[in-house]
């Protein structure tokens, strides 16, 4: 997560609750509690208005609020296409909370600009993800932001079955297809497995952390040098 996206997170969390520890956000944003202790003084710093104290809590002065967003009707639209098209392809709990986001979005909006959105003659009635595999869609999306290793037991083109131990890297959507790309440890390279041909899949406890020559960095670049 970039520090941005970070004090944008924590500002949403303080100012949600009546007293929010720094304990509380080092868990939900994953970092430590001094890295909240020093965003939070960068914060106040910047006179977002921020009281508490280190062991006690923090919660938002009274008064303070962030500006709303503001949306056209055509940008309006475009969110109410981009979701609609996306929902069946997507995990459950991903495709839930696009839905939840774009009502958060659209109860704010202007009355004219939310009836263009609601109104908006665009869907996508294709049949969406089977359930197995939307089931693992959500599980290996998980693993990829978590950084858990996988297990996964895999039938090829070929109709041959195979162990991996992958390090799971980023999901593909190829219109009706979804793979995982991922550093594979037995053929010790990077591959795409499709989610749909994954029999078996555990998700293990061993994490991975960035090593050169194995990140969905050196991938793109693998692949930018092979076109």
């Amino acid at each position: 997560m970039r520090r941005a996206d970070r004090l944008f997170q924590i500002v949403q969390h303080i100012r949600g609750r009546r007293l929010t520890k720094a304990d509380f956000l080092a868990t939900r944003l994953e970092v430590s509690a001094r890295t909240i202790y020093r965003d939070i003084a960068a914060l106040q710093q910047q006179g977002v208005p921020i009281e508490g104290e280190a062991g006690v809590g923090y919660r938002m002065r009274a008064g303070f609020d962030l500006p709303p967003l503001m949306f056209s009707a055509e940008e309006a639209q475009a969110l109410v296409a981009v979701v609609r098209l996306a929902q069946g392809q997507l995990d459950e709990a991903l495709a839930r909370q696009a839905e939840d986001a774009l009502s958060k979005i659209l109860a704010v909006l202007p009355p004219a600009a939310r009836a263009a959105a609601e109104r908006l003659a665009v869907y996508a009635p294709l049949r969406g993800l089977d359930d197995a595999t939307r089931a693992r869609l959500g599980q290996l999306r998980q693993a990829t932001e978590t950084r858990h290793k996988l297990r996964v037991q895999y039938l090829d083109l070929s109709g041959v079955s195979s162990e991996r131990v992958l390090r799971p890297l980023a999901c593909l959507f190829w219109g009706p297809v979804w793979t995982i790309a991922a550093w594979c440890e037995l053929r010790e390279g990077f591959r795409n497995f499709r989610v749909d041909r994954i029999q078996q899949l555990e998700v293990m406890d061993e994490r991975f952390r960035d090593e050169a020559g194995k990140t969905l960095a050196d991938l793109q670049r693998t692949e930018s040098d092979q076109r």
